[in-house]
């Protein structure tokens, strides 16, 4: 299985539960790993034949600008349901992170893996 990652992908979305979480946009970081539905690019060597990581972060930016999430744990299987539907992937890993919100914990977060059902 070939699978490609993003690593440290941060980008800013309404999350929490709190009043002021609801209004104020928070810098969030994202770690993927993403398993290709076929491994073709690497004998064509054609992007056609390849997963465009421009357009996964595109999506997932899209994603987060319209829609607030209460709980980091349904970001992620928002995320995890998105690629493996839209970009047909096999298996997915995403990781989604809190920065700085607790005092003297720098990143906090979930990790959830998920496969498309046959």
């Amino acid at each position: 299985m070939d699978i490609i990652f993003l690593k440290e992908f941060r980008t800013q979305t309404l999350i929490g539960i709190y009043p002021w979480e609801k209004k104020i946009p928070q810098t969030i970081e994202l770690d993927l790993e993403i398993a290709l539905p076929s491994s073709r690019a690497c004998q064509t060597d054609h992007i056609d034949d390849a997963l465009d990581y421009s357009l996964v972060t595109e999506r997932i930016n899209s994603m987060l600008s319209n829609q607030h999430f209460s709980l980091l744990e349904t970001l992620t299987e928002n995320i995890a349901q998105m690629i493996l539907t839209e970009f047909n992937s096999p298996w997915v890993k995403v990781s989604a992170a809190k920065l700085d919100v607790i005092q003297g914990v720098k990143k906090l977060g979930i990790c959830i893996q998920r496969s498309r059902k046959n």
